[in-house]
């Protein structure tokens, strides 16, 4: 959830590294932010309850010249988001200082015996105790052992940066269930939670496995478990450009995202389907056609959004390759001793490949003998090194806290791996062809849909003040219902609620009257005529409608009070079409709110606490 940084090297403007790279990540915490720099053997600290701008402007007159430091944005999980408890925290003596992103589960135990040895705390944190707890073991010039005990008493997961004025030439990082990468620039060092953090100054990364730590100096670093075992490890070259991390002149980091999926979409495709054959080839696929051929049943595990894209893959693949599939919240997965029988193939979705609930479920899983496929979107992270095969998403960094272009990528793999399944199970070289043609054809058809944008803005100024939406949709488009429902509520905090449009009579249509926006996903396909039925039953109740139809689909225009029209594309990929104006909705409902799109509240974009 938090997002952490630290720097070591020649430069002399820590607090310049240390304030930018806070920037780059505040989409990963907002309650508070600090810092902590070692200058002429004195730590210089200073943290803020709110954005990162308050702690800038704190900073504006304090010197913050040094060599080393480290520096946090929270996401509050124990204490309130204030200046006591926000990071960094420290030992009694305020010479030890650290930032911590994860949880301490036995903080209470470690407290309760530190105080009785005299300790006195500072915060309500769980972070603290660690910092004490270092404190114990340090003797002054070896601070990587202190940490090594401190992380033999804690359970739970941490990713953590340390340093102390007692070696002011030294800085060390360690991880557990929260991502930490370390970048290796020119005689300098970085530590940090997220690469976008970093990337201005190195592409030059090494991501740290659990139970794994960095010690680095000016002039070196050394990778060890926390046992002190050496580890050698191979440094990856980051391919993401400082341009992706930026708004390029948008507004808001989200709605960059949403018209960047033209071409996102695109990337996820691209060098992957082969028209001659009508299949698609998978890289990551580690699995050859007997192999596939012998899945007798899939299990797709997701939180949130992943999720929803977790669904689509449901119908897609069963559709296209008849193969049973269930979808899971991983957060629930592992605690009911899920039934793994041969031939099962699972499949983890998470866009930060860090997501602790996906993560612990396909250890479950793998634990029960089942394979495990990842889907995610950053290269190197802990789900795509834990899997026995995967595909990247190619979607490129996703800095809005509601994702996107990430769930249209999702999507996109997924139809690409029921397409892959089912050439080899089910359907014919031509109906394999038509496929990749209706593939290649989305990325116009998207664009194609972006230039309604300013129409959709029109219909979210009439609706902005409205405090519940329904979403209706039938079959594949259900799911889209849900995430429709679910990107308001994330980014304008609407109470949206997404059902199966045949649901609606079974509950929901009690709440329909002229106060009431329901925003219906009618493609015309099989069940055209019955999603018309429920169109006409909310229109009897003076619902107000907006559809989102095929174009030339002229008959809504006479029921529905506003008319969203998509190409049309196959009944499994319209999914990928008509979200795209749900999430500007979203969008440009938040933006007239006044709400703040890119971190709203309560919320972080990856969620590696349980």
């Amino acid at each position: 959830m938090c997002g952490i940084i630290g720097y070591i090297g020649r430069s002399n403007n820590v607090g310049e590294i240390l304030l930018e790279g806070l920037k780059r990540l505040e989409y990963r915490g907002y309650d508070s932010a600090g810092l902590a720099i070692i200058n002429n053997g004195k730590m210089v600290t200073e943290k803020m309850p709110g954005k990162i701008i308050k702690l800038e402007e704190k900073l504006r007159d304090i010197d913050l010249s040094g060599s080393v430091g480290i520096a946090h944005t929270r996401w509050a999980t124990h204490g309130a988001p204030n200046k006591v408890n926000a990071h960094p925290h420290y030992d009694s003596k305020m010479n030890i200082a650290l930032v911590h992103n994860g949880i301490i589960e036995n903080y209470t135990t470690i407290k309760k015996s530190l105080e009785a040895q005299g300790h006195k705390f500072r915060s309500e944190t769980d972070t603290e105790v660690l910092a004490h707890l270092i404190e114990k073991f340090y003797n002054g010039d070896d601070l990587e052992y202190a940490v090594q005990k401190a992380l033999e008493v804690v359970e739970g997961t941490y990713g953590i940066i340390v340093i102390s004025v007692s070696e002011p030439n030294k800085i060390v990082g360690a991880r557990n269930g929260s991502p930490v990468v370390v970048g290796v620039g020119d005689k300098e060092y970085f530590i940090a939670s997220d690469v976008a953090a970093i990337l201005k100054h190195t592409r030059q990364v090494i991501y740290l496995e659990d139970q794994q730590m960095v010690v680095a100096t000016p002039d070196s670093f050394t990778t060890m478990t926390v046992e002190n075992e050496k580890v050698e490890h191979v440094i990856t070259e980051v391919d993401w450009d400082l341009e992706m991390i930026e708004k390029s002149g948008f507004e808001h980091f989200m709605l960059k995202e949403i018209f960047e999926q033209p071409d996102t979409i695109h990337n996820a495709m691209r060098g992957r389907l082969i028209r001659e054959t009508g299949k698609a080839r998978l890289g990551g696929l580690n699995m050859n056609d007997d192999q596939l051929r012998n899945v007798r049943r899939i299990v797709i595990l997701g939180c949130g959004t992943s999720w929803h894209a977790g669904l689509l893959g449901e119908y897609m693949i069963e559709e296209t390759a008849r193969i049973p599939v269930e979808v899971e919240y991983a957060s629930e997965f592992r605690y009911r001793n899920p039934l793994m029988e041969e031939g099962t193939l699972v499949l983890a979705i998470s866009q930060s490949g860090e997501t602790v609930d996906t993560l612990a479920a396909l250890r479950e899983a793998k634990s029960k003998g089942a394979r495990v496929m990842g889907i995610c979107n950053v290269v190197g992270s802990t789900i795509a090194r834990e899997t026995q095969e995967g595909v990247y998403i190619h979607a490129g960094p996703e800095i809005g806290v509601a994702s996107t272009k990430a769930f249209t990528s999702q999507i996109t793999v997924l139809s690409l791996f029921a397409l892959a399944m089912g050439r080899i199970r089910s359907i014919s070289l031509s109906e394999g062809q038509r496929m990749i043609d209706a593939l290649l054809a989305l990325k116009d058809q998207v664009s194609l849909i972006l230039e309604s944008n300013n129409k959709i803005r029109e219909i979210a100024e009439e609706y902005h003040h409205h405090n519940n939406f329904l979403y209706l949709g039938r079959g594949a488009n259900y799911p889209v219902a849900l995430e429709g429902a679910l990107k308001l509520k994330e980014i304008s905090y609407v109470h949206a609620e997404g059902y199966p449009a045949a649901e609606m009579k079974h509950g929901p249509i009690a709440l329909i009257d002229e106060n009431m926006p329901v925003v219906v996903i009618a493609p015309r396909d099989a069940a055209y005529q019955k999603i018309l039925g429920n169109i006409n039953e909310v229109r009897a109740r003076k619902g107000r409608l907006i559809a989102i139809t095929d174009e030339g689909n002229d008959e809504l225009l006479k029921i529905a009070d506003h008319v969203i029209f998509v190409p049309t594309t196959l009944d499994f990929l319209y999914p990928i079409l008509s979200v795209i104006p749900l999430q500007l909705l979203a969008y440009h409902i938040a933006v007239l709110r006044g709400c703040h799109v890119d971190q709203p509240r309560n919320l972080a974009k990856s969620v590696t606490v349980e």
